[in-house]
């Protein structure tokens, strides 16, 4: 069973042509995106009892992920995206984060889990980032834990905090996903690789055993003991970028999965992964992540379409 924790949350969309509205939220969008890579997962987080909610939990289903906690009485959370002409996405967050019902059900929840993912809002933000931290400290004696900060500026203003809280989680971390934006924003006038491979040392002598960074149309880097690794970016004509990232997130871990490098008994494993395999295990996210910008919104691919490229 692989585990995701985070916000869950209904993405507003305006574009040139019209508005719509849809599940999201990053770490959802994970969960989704490794449950049509055909693994069984469970998501963590709160949704409202309300219609929102009931379309969260019905679009999580659909893709056969477990939903892991009931409704409580607050409102599902919002995220109005703004795309402009070239399908880039800004968003503005009418958030409440936290995990009422997690406290007494955590150990059950967590044991069956060979890999645990988190990251974006629910890392850094208020009262739930305490609870996400809990859960990775619980489940690392027995899981691989991956993390994409996923930095939100608009919400997280104060860089020095987040910067904090990231790299508390990279060090508990076996994967560490960012996107260049992140580490620029969170590491101002500094390489965003050279940020990465510094992430690599932090909590040695484990720490993570690889760091990848995002860098848009120039393609995905990553950085492991073994050396570095990059990948090409498909050229595709691009709907939009929203959930991009995520589903390179969910195809990267379905590639540690099924090279069966999950679990924390595996953790030496993982940390002798070449830079050669690395690079294959690249080249599969990076296409991932081409079908979901080459259609609109966050609409992970499944593994047929990664071969496809998306073609029916």
């Amino acid at each position: 069973m692989l585990t995701v924790i985070g916000e869950g949350l209904i993405d507003v969309v305006r574009r040139p042509s019209g508005t719509e509205s849809h599940p999201g939220g990053s770490p959802l969008n994970v969960a989704v995106g490794l449950a049509r890579l055909d693994h069984s997962v469970q998501f963590i987080g709160r949704y409202g009892d309300d219609a929102n909610g009931r379309m969260l939990t019905d679009h999580l289903r659909a893709a056969n992920v477990l939903v892991a906690l009931p409704a409580d009485e607050s409102p599902t959370s919002v995220a109005l995206a703004e795309l402009d002409h070239h399908g880039a996405a800004s968003y503005h967050f009418e958030l409440d984060w936290h995990l009422p019902s997690l406290r007494d059900r955590l150990e059950g929840l967590l044991g069956p889990t060979t890999l645990l993912h988190t990251g974006s809002i629910a890392a850094v933000l208020e009262p739930g980032a305490d609870q996400v931290l809990r859960a990775v400290e619980r489940a690392r004696p027995r899981a691989t834990i991956s993390f994409d900060p996923n930095c939100r500026p608009t919400i997280t203003t104060d860089a020095d905090v987040v910067r904090g809280r990231v790299e508390r989680l990279v060090a508990l971390a076996d994967v560490v996903k960012a996107s260049d934006e992140d580490l620029a924003w969170l590491y101002p006038g500094a390489d965003p690789l050279d940020s990465a491979r510094r992430w690599l040392g932090l909590g040695a002598p484990e720490g993570p055993a690889l760091v990848v960074v995002t860098r848009g149309a120039e393609g995905p880097w990553a950085v492991c003991r073994d050396g570095e690794a990059s990948a090409q970016a498909p050229r595709v004509r691009v709907a939009d970028t929203v959930g991009a990232g995520d589903s390179f997130m969910a195809a990267l871990l379905s590639a540690i999965v099924d090279r069966e490098l999950d679990g924390a008994q595996r953790r030496p494993e993982l940390r002798r992964l070449d830079a050669a395999e690395l690079g294959r295990m690249l080249d599969f996210a990076a296409r991932a992540a081409a079908v979901t910008v080459s259609r609109p919104g966050a609409n992970p691919p499944s593994r047929a379409e990664i071969r496809t490229g998306g073609a029916s």
